[in-house]
């Protein structure tokens, strides 16, 4: 059984209103009519041994064994403040079928405790229209945070001085599907800053680091290490599917976001070079592309190489420090509902932690 699975207690009891034969809106499956929906209760809301039935974002489903090879449903549960598992026991084809990624659900269950996280235990799950949903409570980011951090993007990276790293800039702003699946794409699938707009704010909220501690450390090439924070991470507008749900697509895994953003690098320094009749200058080249290889800082993370330039180095305990500390303030705003001060023990992490009391 996987880590954070719930055993199946009862996995043989005939489940009632669930996969695409509930009409949800209508009834409870049984010819009554369904009750009056109570306040919607956000992810960070929820309490153990709680019934919930309403509706959610859903961003990821499998169809799972578990340990006597029994199938089960598992999917992902989110709506603005965080995400919870759901899972079906007993699944069947219709109910996989029932709806996709990205489609908002109305489920029915219960929520419990497992290996410290928070789950939610399915009787059913059915597909709304999205029509009758206010999306407000499942965006994190809306439009205009989008537009607004767009524009920051922007203005931080119009500091960089006229030269070759300015036309790069330029010419990967001008692609306009490039830019679009940028501001629209997750920075990670669970981690961190995975919602719609993720990799923008990740990388705002970086080149605002940069932009304060850059002139600490005279020996850094301010210019660089922007422009090389503002890349480092354009492989996930491919690696990451952010159309319907967040998952990784066929060119992530068998690539990921490190090979596809050099490739992006060298195709848009390509076009510079075309454009401006000029070589782009190979030192400055190869530093990008070891910010890009070596983000991860080692490599039992993923990353090809270490960082061996002050950019580099740099670049990636920034990235390190936003990521960590972004899904630390994920964790205690969707742990919110437990009791005591203290967050369940994270076992990725190594620890609980500390989130206050009262």
């Amino acid at each position: 059984m996987g880590q954070g699975e719930s055993r199946p207690e009862r996995d043989e009891q005939p489940r009632q209103g669930t996969g695409a034969g509930a009409q949800p809106g209508s009834s409870d499956g049984r010819g009554a009519p369904r009750r009056p929906a109570a306040r919607r209760r956000r992810v960070s809301e929820l309490a153990p041994q709680g019934s919930v039935e309403q509706v959610f974002l859903a961003t990821h489903k499998q169809l799972r064994p578990n340990r006597n090879g029994q199938l089960f449903l598992q999917v992902d549960l989110a709506d603005r403040s965080g995400v919870i598992t759901g899972r079906l026991w007993n699944a069947s084809a219709a109910d996989v079928d029932a709806f996709d990624d990205g489609d908002y659900v109305r489920v029915e269950g219960t929520t419990q405790l497992y290996s410290g996280s928070l789950q939610l235990i399915l009787t059913s799950i059915a597909r709304v229209d999205p029509r009758t949903v206010d999306e407000t409570e499942f965006l994190v980011l809306g439009p205009a945070d989008v537009e607004r951090l767009d524009a920051e993007l922007v203005a931080l990276l119009g500091t960089v001085a006229p030269g070759p790293l300015s036309d790069l800039v330029a010419e990967v702003r001008a692609d306009a599907q490039l830019m679009t699946a940028f501001c629209r794409s997750p920075a990670g699938v669970k981690q961190h800053h995975a919602h719609v707009g993720g990799l923008l704010l990740h990388v705002v909220t970086l080149l605002r680091l940069v932009d304060r501690v850059a002139p600490l450390y005279p020996a850094v090439d301010r210019d660089l290490l922007l422009v090389g924070t503002f890349l480092h991470d354009i492989g996930k507008t491919i690696e990451l599917e952010s159309e319907r749900g967040f998952s990784y697509t066929d060119a992530g895994q068998l690539l990921g976001h490190v090979v596809l953003g050099m490739e992006i690098l060298e195709e848009k320094i390509q076009a510079v070079q075309e454009r401006t009749g000029a070589e782009f200058d190979p030192g400055t080249a190869l530093r990008l592309k070891h910010m890009i290889v070596s983000h991860h800082g080692e490599y039992e993370y993923g990353a090809p190489k270490l960082p061996m330039t002050l950019e580099a180095l740099l670049l990636h305990h920034l990235d390190s420090l936003d990521a960590r500390l972004a899904g630390v303030v994920q964790l205690l705003d969707s742990e919110a509902s437990l009791d005591g001060g203290w967050t369940q023990y994270q076992q990725q992490l190594g620890r609980k932690f500390f989130r206050g009391r009262g």
